[in-house]
């Protein structure tokens, strides 16, 4: 992940306390993420899961949020293009990841999930026409070959 991230070239002076605190609630959020929607989808529906996820997500959101904000988004010509993002970014994805929940443990599905990356760097070269260095060339292989270990691994037992 560092090779594809490049944070090895990150300048030891612009890290302090708190980014290094952030860092570390964001790795606990996502374990926490992972096994509360592994116990989730034994429970409940993908719809009625992804329906609580978005209504926390606009919560979440709505709060800090300036109202003048919200306002110029909702108007805004590019509204479509932010509801075409939001619908296959994130719900299409997010649905799929339910289902995968299901056959999968949290374990395998935090390692698979290093996968979004490649495909945020990939979709950046194809789309946005950006160029990748040797060092995230490698990191990409090193997560690909990890993550495919790690299912073998898995599948054989």
């Amino acid at each position: 992940m560092a090779l594809l991230t490049e944070v090895y070239k990150a300048d030891g002076s612009n890290m302090n306390v708190l980014g290094l605190l952030f860092g570390l609630l964001a790795g606990a959020s996502l374990a926490l993420f992972i096994f509360s929607f592994k116990y989730a989808t034994r429970h409940g529906s993908p719809q009625s899961i992804l329906s609580i996820s978005f209504l926390v997500v606009l919560i979440t959101l709505f709060v800090p949020s300036q109202p003048s904000n919200i306002i110029a988004a909702s108007v805004s010509e590019q509204l479509p293009l932010l509801i075409l993002l939001g619908v296959l970014g994130g719900g299409t994805s997010f649905i799929l990841y339910l289902f995968g929940l299901r056959k999968t443990a949290p374990a395998i599905a935090s390692v698979v999930a290093l996968a979004e990356p490649i495909s945020a760097s990939l979709f950046g070269v194809v789309v946005l026409g950006e160029q990748l260095a040797i060092a995230q060339l490698i990191g990409i292989v090193i997560i690909l070959v990890t993550v495919t270990l790690l299912s073998v691994a898995s599948s054989r037992r």
